[in-house]
């Protein structure tokens, strides 16, 4: 009775609410909201809130296709798209940054500085590109045109945003470049660089030279050094998964089809009046050439020639992966003239639907019906294991591939890809394990750090040596003698090297040598592989005074050249670091 009294008493609040909750239903109906949550997200991504479009990135995409196909005649593989397409991102993403950065610094061009850009002394050479004649100077009536003319309104409002923008960048590549200046004492320690250079005699303690008896190594001393060096041990994102391969090489068939292809063109081949058009429209792998030859210099493969008749033309034959036939052009004396005319050996279309059509059943079936394993026995196909690591296209196992790995970074475990063309293979994958990125643990790298420790304790015992020796010596000829070490040499060192001769990569060895005078010998110096003792026997060393401006300046704009891109790619990749980029590749693109 209680419960149906409260239930009366409620039902006019019941009813509110329905009415409020029904109300809201139609609302949201009418601004489509559940169409637009089961539609996911509407741009590609963004970057600090500002949103990059599918579009933008579709278009840009579709430049460089349209320019690789300008460039190569051919069009865009699967495997060259997603490298594009990764660029494209990576170019989005870093074009927003440096925006954001332009835009909080408070870089910005005026209409005075525009106008120099266009109608100044030096114009910029978007304008020398686009305004010049042909003797050079700039058609500044055309110019006017553009800027003044409605007719060309789109032109004018693209010139004006192409040079505020690059003049722009050009301001923070200042801005960039004025916090790293190049000292003149660098300028000069680069020029005693350059030029100094020292004849070294030296003993050599190989630190291989210590036996691993002679060391010890505990447990305390492995996770010691792992905890000092664990930032070696820092792993990227990695994916292990499985491989099924298709292939499409050519078969016994597809040859067979492509001699006789080859075949049937002998005839037009020898009617041929132009022999260059002909190749062209036949589209042969080995370009047109024809030039009189020595008959005795005529290559083994293309002997055959000289057993026909002039006009006529050889039966066709194998040749490095194509299919030849070779024409006899003309003969005088000794010499003859010939054309070769070759198609590849490929596979057909047939052999590649094949395939493709295999793979695809293998992919479907694989997915819905059966699992991985089982369908690849039934389709009789080895199941191959890959590794890669985020960022990396290099496949261990399979080789580069930005698709593969495309799929890898956006899938989930147990998750299939599509079928993927990938040189004469399609391939399906199978991720089967992700691995967040942290650090590796130490029983996973306790092998490599115990060779690490040992390689420490045996450069420590190799320099006790080397002082012990060295204490009883007075030069590197008697310590080799004590040490029953060789004596070596090296002539005309430079302080700008990193190899001494003899012994390999040794830059701590080289900056040593060059903080010595001539004559001088040096303590015990640990190098890469060996403990070293090294005597200057004569050294070189320039003059300030022979520092001219000219060279000055050569290598200080070299200098800076250099520091500005090692900074310049930090300071974009610490941008990155910084900023919130959401990615919605996965979701809006078919991996």
């Amino acid at each position: 009775m209680g419960l149906m009294e409260t239930l009366r008493n409620g039902t006019k609040y019941i009813v509110i609410i329905l009415i409020i909750s029904f109300g809201l239903i139609w609302v949201l109906a009418d601004v489509d909201f559940f169409g637009a949550m089961q539609a996911g997200p509407n741009n590609l991504g963004q970057v600090n809130g500002d949103d990059i479009s599918l579009q933008e990135y579709n278009q840009r995409v579709q430049y460089y296709n349209n320019l690789y196909v300008q460039q190569t005649g051919n069009s865009m593989t699967p495997e060259v798209t997603a490298i594009y397409e990764q660029q494209v991102w990576d170019e989005l993403v870093n074009s927003r940054l440096i925006e954001q950065k332009m835009d909080e610094l408070g870089i910005t061009v005026t209409d005075t500085e525009l106008l120099d850009m266009v109608y100044g002394d030096n114009p910029d050479p978007i304008i020398v590109q686009n305004f010049s004649r042909e003797d050079g100077s700039i058609d500044r009536a055309t110019i006017d045109q553009v800027l003044t003319n409605p007719d060309f309104s789109q032109q004018a409002i693209a010139l004006d945003l192409q040079l505020r923008q690059k003049r722009r960048q050009e301001k923070l590549t200042n801005y960039i470049a004025a916090g790293v200046q190049v000292t003149n004492e660098q300028v000069e320690d680069e020029f005693m660089k350059q030029n100094s250079f020292a004849d070294v005699s030296y003993v050599r303690f190989p630190f291989a030279d210590i036996t691993d008896e002679e060391i010890s190594v505990t447990d305390s001393d492995i996770r010691e050094y792992y905890n000092a060096n664990k930032e070696q041990y820092k792993r990227e994102e990695s994916y292990r998964a499985s491989v099924v391969k298709f292939s499409y090489l050519p078969t016994a068939d597809d040859t067979t089809t492509i001699f006789q292809e080859v075949e049937e063109l002998r005839s037009d081949f020898a009617n041929a009046e132009s022999d260059s058009l002909f190749l062209n429209r036949q589209q042969s792998s080995t370009p047109y050439s024809a030039t009189f030859i020595d008959k005795d210099d005529v290559r083994e493969e293309y002997r055959a020639v000289l057993d026909i008749e002039e006009g006529e033309v050889t039966e066709p034959f194998l040749n490095a992966g194509q299919v030849s036939i070779i024409k006899n052009v003309e003969e005088n004396g000794n010499e003859i003239k010939f054309v070769v005319f070759s198609r590849l050996i490929e596979a057909l279309q047939g052999t590649i639907r094949d395939a493709d059509e295999a793979a695809r059943d293998f992919q479907l079936f694989a997915d819905e019906e059966t699992d991985f394993e089982t369908e690849a026995e039934r389709a009789g196909k080895e199941i191959q294991s890959i590794f890669a690591t985020k960022g990396s296209s290099f496949i261990s196992g399979l080789g580069n591939s930005q698709q593969i790995l495309t799929f890898l970074e956006r899938a989930d475990k147990g998750e299939l890809s599509r079928v993927i063309e990938l040189g004469s293979d399609f391939v399906v994958v199978r991720l089967d394990e992700k691995t967040e990125e942290g650090y590796r643990p130490l029983e996973e790298v306790k092998t490599q750090v115990e060779t690490l420790v040992k390689l420490e304790k045996k450069k420590a015992q190799a320099v006790s040596n080397a002082k012990e020796a060295l204490s009883s010596a007075q030069s590197v000829e008697a310590l080799a003698s004590a040490a029953a070490k060789e004596v070596n040499t090296a002539e005309g060192v430079s302080a700008n090297s990193m190899v001494l001769t003899g012994a390999g990569r040794e830059p701590k060895v080289i900056g040593a040598i060059f903080e010595l005078n001539e004559g001088q010998t040096s303590g015990v110096i640990e190098g890469s592989s060996a403990t070293y003792v090294v005597n200057v026997t004569s050294k070189q060393v320039p003059s300030l005074d022979n520092l001219d401006e000219a060279t000055r300046q050569q290598i200080r704009t070299r200098l800076e050249g250099e520091i500005n891109q090692k900074f310049g790619a930090i300071w974009l990749e610490q941008l990155k670091q910084e900023a919130e980029i959401v990615d919605n590749r996965s979701r809006l693109i078919q991996s």
